[in-house]
């Protein structure tokens, strides 16, 4: 399909450079009409041939193309190389690396069409007259006035495919907008040679409905493209821009890049980290969801580590630099999630595969279809060009064009009815493709809050409880005010309530002392909780009381989805930062046998990598920021709309439902999608098969060969509307195969 407009000179040196050791640096340049993966195949083989070029990364997401230079004169060579494709480029600017290009983009195809459509339904009025039987000076009056409408619609509505196989042929390659530039500019110029001539016939309305039908795909194809979002740029926003570089007894806001390396940081609450570190001072809660994934604030003190980007929640934090810069866990997720996105940006769909061939062979047939009917008609090259153009018109891609993108339409809609989000208009193809399932835990398999599995607090006991965690936005304190009622109103006074980080609240009752929290902090001296479980105490005048215990329950439809996958053949895996004996719960509960705990952002790519490697073509489902380089990596991804920004812009495939087995949902409708695109593809073929041959025999002049084109791209849109038709089943009910005793007490 076609790519982005091109656009003007690169213009001088783009700076800085980044050194990459002895004798090498990096270019970074910003392409704002990179596209597809037809842009990153062409731009990254195109660079990669220029001498002193060791190695070309283009990243769809960020248009920031990486360029390692093992010459540093090679620079200018790189951006002739670049605008020598036609593309425009610039120094990379993290701020321009947004969505602004794409809309401009759907503006312009949707005016296109829109003057299309004007141009057409104009131009077909004033057909009916000629071919009601209008003769003489009132049938040439018509023409000419359908030549003023058409011809300018045509040079204004044609364009995206002009410029498209414009620098298809600078390049010195073929794709579909080629024969379809032709088709379009030979049917005008045809049609104005008969108005000039005072012919019988001229086929202006079939040039400009023929454009009008190709700009609805393009238009339909570019908006489903269009939904996939950049994501490095929501984790950019993360990174700490200044810090607070602590000296003796002097404290000082600096920019991040003057922190070195054994410099006192001092992070404040409620501010995320903007370095790694180890804590020199204080004691605080954290929320380490960025590292983990786990929304389960942890404590930590002195010698502790400290990642960048976790936020500090109760107390201030003095680190001591350990990482800073390129150097950060931050830097590593940002990277790790750039090079996952250019891998996958690669990925060819089904249309982008069938132009490769279709394109020169739609040459092929219309040019020793001009040169047969030359030689046949003893050189009468009119009417040789006529068929020739018919030819070019009926075998226009108008049906392939809309084969892919009608389905995932339709598709999307289906889908939008049951709470599923397309982003990428890749994502159903390769969600059909999968072949393995990875599950993130926290947030995902479960739902992400702690829920209550078991109370031993009496009516009075509970009161008094309640009346500490008001005090408290703990996320425990939060789920005992949830999930419990407290008796008469909750009519206990609590006074002088202290909140100890890491360990609980205290406070005075009836001047007895009373405290809420960890085992350690208001528990029994001796005794193991309930493994999987968290527990928070109370303790009245220095005696335990009583407790309440909660565990991350899972999410509903969970173990259906898993059976599910199970039936389908697609082996789940569990992933997650958690500990080990909150994994293995969760996992027995759901019934997934193969699981790990511990998991770091690098060790779920590891593992990801490992699996496309092995041809199983994962799909990952996630929700932490810390699975969002995970998510870019695997073939296909989903996230719940539950999950953190950077999730939800990294995956394929949002769900709104609060049910798991919504995923068994989509993966159901994207293969009955890819069934209905192969089925296009094939009427699209049978169409040409029967066509074809009339055109080149001369049986079709180029409206009936408009109006057969037009057919064929209808009956694929009705074929890609089977896809609502009632009564279809989409969700196989599966009789769990797991104890569910155990989901019950995981519950």
């Amino acid at each position: 399909m076609s790519c982005c407009t091109a656009a003007a000179a690169c213009g001088p040196t783009p700076q800085p450079r980044k050194a990459m050791g002895p004798g090498g640096t990096t270019l970074e340049l910003i392409i704002p009409s990179v596209h597809c993966a037809g842009c990153i195949s062409r731009i990254e083989g195109g660079v990669g041939k220029v001498p002193g070029v060791s190695a070309a990364r283009l990243n769809l997401s960020t248009r920031r193309l990486r360029v390692s230079l093992s010459d540093a004169g090679a620079e200018r060579a790189v951006i002739d190389a670049v605008e020598g494709l036609g593309y425009e480029c610039r120094p990379f600017s993290a701020a321009e690396a947004g969505t602004a290009i794409q809309d401009t983009q759907a503006r312009e195809l949707l005016f296109a069409l829109a003057v299309a459509g004007f141009a057409a339904g104009n131009v077909m009025l004033l057909s009916v007259s000629v071919w009601s039987g209008a003769e003489g000076a009132t049938r040439d009056l018509f023409h000419w006035i359908s030549a003023m409408i058409a011809l300018p619609a045509i040079l204004f509505s044609g364009r995206p495919f002009f410029r498209s196989a414009f620098r298809a042929l600078r390049g010195r390659s073929l794709n579909m907008d080629v024969p379809i530039s032709l088709a379009v500019l030979l049917a005008g110029a045809l049609s104005l040679d008969a108005a000039i001539r005072g012919g019988e016939e001229a086929f202006f309305d079939a040039a400009v409905m023929l454009l009008f039908f190709l700009l609805v795909g393009r238009y339909l194809d570019h908006r489903v493209r269009a939904r996939a979002r950049a994501t490095v740029s929501q984790l950019l926003s993360l990174m700490a821009s200044e810090a607070t570089r602590v000296t003796g007894d002097r404290s000082e806001r600096v920019p991040v890049e003057q922190i070195a390396l054994g410099d006192h940081v001092l992070v404040a609450v409620g501010e995320r980290a903007a370095i790694d570190g180890i804590i020199v001072q204080g004691t605080s809660d954290l929320d380490r969801s960025i590292v983990t994934g786990e929304s389960m604030p942890v404590t930590h003190g002195p010698g502790d580590t400290v990642e960048s980007g976790t936020l500090v929640l109760s107390q201030p934090l003095t680190l001591q630099a350990t990482g800073v810069g390129e150097q950060t866990f931050l830097a590593q997720v940002v990277r790790l999630m750039e090079e996952a996105e250019s891998g996958r940006a690669k990925y060819l769909r089904l249309a982008d595969r069938a132009a490769r061939i279709y394109a020169p062979a739609v040459h092929l047939v219309a040019l020793f279809t001009f040169i047969g009917w030359m030689i046949a008609t003893g050189g009468a090259w009119g009417q040789s060009l006529w068929i020739a153009v018919s030819v070019l018109i009926i075998t226009c891609p108008c049906a392939l064009g809309l084969a892919v993108p009608a389905v995932q339409v339709v598709a999307s809609g289906v889908l939008f009815g049951k709470g599923i989000l397309i982003k990428d208009g890749t994502a159903l193809e390769r969600l059909a493709e999968a072949r393995r399932v990875v599950l993130d835990k926290t947030g995902t398999l479960t739902s992400g809050q702690p829920g209550m599995a078991e109370i031993n607090l009496n009516d009075a006991a509970l009161a008094t409880a309640r009346a500490l965690a008001a005090q408290s936005r703990h996320p425990l304190a939060r789920a005992l005010m949830r999930e419990t009622t407290g008796p008469q109103g909750d009519a206990v006074h609590v006074t002088d309530v202290t909140e100890h980080p890491g360990q609980g609240m205290s406070g005075r009752m009836n001047d007895k002392p009373v405290r809420l929290g960890s085992r350690a902090f208001a528990g029994p001296p001796a005794g193991d909780g309930d493994v999987g479980l968290t527990e928070i105490w109370l303790s009245v005048d220095g005696h335990a009381v009583g407790h309440a215990a909660f565990a991350d329950v899972l999410r509903d439809g969970a173990v259906e989805a898993v059976a599910r996958f199970r039936a389908d053949g697609l082996s789940p895996i569990l992933l997650s930062g958690d500990n080990e004996a909150a994994v293995s719960q969760a996992a027995r509960a759901a019934g997934i046998t193969d699981w790990r705990s511990g998991q770091r952002p690098e060790d779920k790519i590891a593992c990801i990598q490992a699996m496309a490697a092995a041809g199983e073509r994962p799909l990952m489902i996630g929700d932490g920021i810390n699975d969002g380089p995970a998510l870019a990596a695997a073939h296909v991804s989903m996230a719940p709309a539950s999950a953190s920004d950077l999730g939800r812009a990294a995956a394929d495939i949002v769900f709104t439902s609060e049910r798991l087995d919504a995923m068994t949902e989509a993966m159901a409708i994207a293969r009955r999608a890819r069934n209905l695109i192969v089925q296009n593809f094939g009427l699209a073929l049978a169409y040409n098969l029967v066509a074809v041959p009339i055109a080149i025999l001369g049986g079709a002049s180029p409206l009936v060969a408009a109006i057969a084109m037009s057919a064929s791209s209808l009956v694929v849109t009705l074929n890609a509307l089977r896809l609502r038709l009632p009564g279809l089943s989409l969700r196989r009910r599966i009789r769990p195969a797991v104890d569910t005793t155990k989901q019950e007490a995981l519950a």
